[in-house]
């Protein structure tokens, strides 16, 4: 696998964040009610799209497994490919959008608790500023992958002094 392309360690990581981000996706534009009124959730086998509840499960199940993902990716980054690889700038780009993505989420996620209360200005940057990165990530996502910039590039190697 050449590690150039991609900072996974293997294809089932890959497709996985895939998929997770897929279903991320899905389930977030689902917290907003577009699927009943664009006739998404009138598709055979798609009515559940239109139930708040299961969208939000569904969005706080991927979200626990998003973050054990990139948990495991950076302790992977940290304590091995480090020593062989360096993040291109495409890769840090990507790092610090999805570090603004988790940031947004995790007070979306305070929030929702009963005992916690914010602002209605703030609750709607935040909201605002969730929905803006997933949007810039998946832009930017789009356009490494069609230039071909992968997350890593190889070290270069020390020279002899």
């Amino acid at each position: 696998m050449n590690r150039d392309k991609v900072l996974l360690p293997g294809k089932w990581v890959r497709w996985l964040f895939v998929f997770l981000f897929t279903v991320m996706a899905f389930t977030g534009f689902g917290q907003m009610p577009i699927f009943k009124r664009y006739y998404i959730a009138d598709i055979p086998g798609m009515g559940w799209s239109a139930d708040f509840f299961t969208t939000h499960i569904i969005h706080y199940l991927g979200a626990a497994i998003i973050l054990g993902l990139f948990a495991y990716l950076a302790a992977e980054y940290a304590l091995s490919i480090r020593r062989r690889y360096s993040l291109r700038p495409a890769g840090w780009v990507r790092v610090l959008i999805l570090a603004g993505i988790v940031a947004t989420g995790i007070v979306r996620v305070l929030k929702n608790l009963p005992d916690v209360t914010f602002s209605p200005g703030f609750t709607m940057f935040i909201d605002i500023s969730h929905l803006v990165l997933m949007m810039l990530y998946l832009s930017a996502a789009l356009l490494f992958t069609l230039t071909r910039q992968g997350w890593v590039r190889d070290r270069a190697p020390a020279r002899p002094s």
